[in-house]
């Protein structure tokens, strides 16, 4: 719609210049300007006033409604990220994570697995910053930990979104090495299967909603989140810089049904599609109570094993993301950190740089 009113009042615009200028090429313009400017300037006034009264009155009402339209748009950011910075406030003076979800729109509850390194905190930050700006949101965070950690905990409670903190620890035969590549193990397995485990026991069946894995090492539009609370089933959506191309998305076919996928590693899974990039009805969830994420899978196989749980074929797919046509979450994965510096430091007797800091 806002495409289409600056498209009319670009072309109007164009008409109207090159009106204008034939006039001011004509010669009985250049005669008015030498002979009779009073009489030039009486008729100038008098033809933009029939102008702007009378011959195009839908360009002015098309220029009022763009205008309006980014005037409200404006106020919606500006809203939003005061009630944000509330309600972060409020939690940072221990007052509690003020609750505004309400019934009125689907629950987004999402699903986020976590485990310590340097950049944990930074992730969960920026997670915490995007989730505060979303309405009827609840975080579930699962730490791979014994017990949950203070980093993690006071994290959440100064964040102002409501969440639930939960821990999963992962058997040490099966966590990754120092060298070992990131596809050796699953991982978040035992993490997501806790999550979904606390859901089924306490969330009211009677409740609207959808359910999210939003690991902490994305990036996520504000619009998907909005766009998830439509899905009725398991819908699907691009994911960008991840499975070794810069994009991984749904094939979707005019009439709107997902006929296929682009990804480029083992193509011939049941749906090639990165853990970020589908989202499940909360009912479903509640209903199939033997979907939950396994081990005893092909590597790769984890999100075609799960939605397998859920429905029968492609054929069920939801495709969102203007059926795909959009970019709104982004696997940006921080680097490993590089501290051979902090080595060298402690060869030669000096404590570590972060010595009474949280990183």
């Amino acid at each position: 719609m806002v495409v289409q009113i600056q498209s009319q009042a670009i072309e109007s615009k164009n008409w109207e210049m090159g009106f204008l200028a034939q006039i001011y090429r004509s010669r009985w313009w250049r005669y008015l300007q030498k002979r009779k400017p009073g009489l030039l300037l009486v008729l100038i006034f008098a033809v933009f006033l029939i102008y702007f009264n009378f011959i195009d009155p839908n360009r002015r009402k098309s220029d009022v409604e763009y205008d309006n339209h980014q005037l409200v748009q404006s106020e919606l950011v500006r809203l939003r990220s005061q009630i944000g910075f509330l309600k972060a406030k409020l939690a940072a003076e221990g007052r509690g994570i003020t609750d505004l979800n309400d019934l009125a729109q689907p629950m987004i509850y999402a699903i986020t697995p976590t485990y310590a390194r340097p950049v944990q905190k930074a992730e969960l930050i920026r997670l915490c910053h995007t989730f505060l700006l979303v309405p009827n949101f609840h975080w579930i965070v699962v730490e791979d930990a014994a017990e949950p950690t203070d980093l993690v905990t006071n994290l959440l409670k100064r964040c102002g979104v409501v969440y639930t903190q939960l821990k999963a620890l992962t058997p040490p035969e099966m966590k990754l090495k120092p060298r070992d590549p990131n596809w050796r193990y699953p991982r978040g397995v035992w993490q997501r299967n806790e999550a979904l485990t606390w859901i089924r026991n306490n969330v009211p069946v009677s409740r609207e909603g959808v359910v999210y894995f939003a690991d902490d090492d994305n990036t996520y539009s504000l619009e998907l989140f909005q766009d998830l609370r439509s899905t009725k089933a398991v819908s699907v959506f691009p994911v960008a810089l991840v499975g070794g191309v810069l994009l991984e998305k749904p094939e979707v076919s005019p009439d709107g049904r997902v006929i296929g996928f682009n990804a480029l590693w083992e193509p011939q899974r049941p749906y090639p599609i990165d853990m970020a990039g589908f989202a499940v009805n909360l009912q479903l969830i509640l209903a199939k109570s033997e979907a939950k994420f396994s081990l005893e899978v092909k590597r790769g196989y984890l999100e075609s094993e799960f939605i397998g749980h859920l429905i029968s074929g492609r054929e069920e797919l939801e495709a969102k993301a203007d059926l795909c046509t959009k970019v709104l979450v982004w696997h940006t994965r921080a680097e490993a950190i590089k501290t051979t510096g902090e080595n060298i430091r402690k060869r030669k007797g000096l404590p570590m740089t972060n010595v009474g800091f949280e990183i």
